[in-house]
């Protein structure tokens, strides 16, 4: 079972790396992007012995201890069966 985890800053906070794709975009005549927010990718390569709510427990806590500044980031993540 695989994880992707994805990691973004919060709404909440300025994103200079973002503001800076969006800018490039339309200068290179990409108008129709409003916003880019930048973050983090992990793919995490699990047990397969770990049922889903285990895999998903697992996933949540890495995410929120190890991957991830609380104070201005936020996750999601997917579980793929059988990778």
């Amino acid at each position: 079972m695989k994880a992707h985890v994805y990691v973004t800053l919060k709404k909440t906070v300025l994103d200079p790396q973002g503001q800076t794709i969006q800018n490039a975009l339309k200068k290179m005549q990409y108008k129709a992007v409003n916003d880019v927010r930048q973050g983090k990718y992990f793919v995490l390569d699990l047990d397969n012995s770990l049922d889903a709510a285990a895999a998903k427990a697992e996933v949540e806590s890495i995410a929120k201890d190890v991957l991830t500044n609380p104070v201005i980031e936020e996750f999601s993540y997917k579980l793929e069966e059988g990778a």
